[in-house]
């Protein structure tokens, strides 16, 4: 399981997610605006802005929201216009970090990002230095309870890469390319999926424990609470045992 996914499981546990949730809104409303100002507002024809209204539906954003943020990026509202970039550093332990941005001042971004780094242990690198590491995927994941060989043969099917079975969950792997189509094939199919999204997969992971796993969820928790970050990708692995002894 990626870092990132393993983050996810770890929020949800901690019930950290629901107490963010406005903080939530006003990423997606970034995504959405720079989604449809880059690809235009009609989601049928902009697979990145249709992900991104899909994604803010599944967290129950108002529609007035998505539509206000999709005039925005289109042109219909006045708005600040963002820059995106990516941050590449180490965590604790050499874990390997991607933060993706998206920013209206990029020397405070980059000064706050550094300093979060730098606070927990970790320190931020030069561009290139980790992103050799990940492979941008469509990721689909199931909770466990439906037939795996059912899923498997049906996803294959549809164009996905490949499906493997985790500790909590099952997980869809497919091209970017492909990733709406393989979701929507498999909704149809009756298989009801707990979270889709493009996400950056790891090819190796790192394990942690004790403080260096400590100051890793530390990072990872700064780092998103940062207004002007939109994602964070890292490819640490901490036991369910270890996680037990610090919740």
């Amino acid at each position: 399981m990626s870092g990132h996914n393993k983050w996810s499981t770890i929020k949800h546990k901690k019930g950290a997610a629901d107490a963010k949730r406005g903080k939530v809104f006003t990423k997606m409303i970034k995504e959405i605006s720079v989604a449809a100002k880059l690809g235009g507002g009609d989601p049928a024809a902009n697979p990145r802005l249709r992900t991104a209204i899909d994604k803010a539906k599944a967290e129950n954003m108002p529609k007035d929201n998505i539509e206000r943020a999709i005039k925005k990026g289109t042109g219909g509202m006045e708005g600040v216009t963002y820059e995106e970039i990516v941050y590449e550093g180490y965590g604790p332990g050499g874990v390997a970090v991607l933060v993706e941005v998206m920013t209206d001042n990029r020397n405070r971004t980059v000064s706050d990002v550094r300093s979060i780094f730098t606070k927990t242990n970790g320190n931020m690198g030069e561009a290139g230095c980790v992103s050799w590491i990940f492979s941008k995927k469509g990721l689909i994941t199931f909770e466990k309870g439906i037939d795996f060989e059912q899923l498997f043969e049906a996803a294959i099917e549809a164009g996905a890469d490949d499906v493997t079975e985790e500790e909590e969950q099952f997980e869809v792997l497919t091209d970017p390319s492909n990733f709406i189509e393989v979701r929507e094939a498999l909704e149809a199919k009756g298989f009801k999926f707990s979270n889709a999204e493009i996400t950056m997969i790891p090819q190796t992971m790192v394990a942690l424990e004790g403080k260096q796993a400590e100051s890793m969820l530390k990072l990872m928790d700064k780092l998103e609470d940062n207004d002007d970050v939109q994602n964070v990708y890292a490819n640490f692995d901490i036991s369910a045992d270890e996680m037990e002894k610090m919740m």
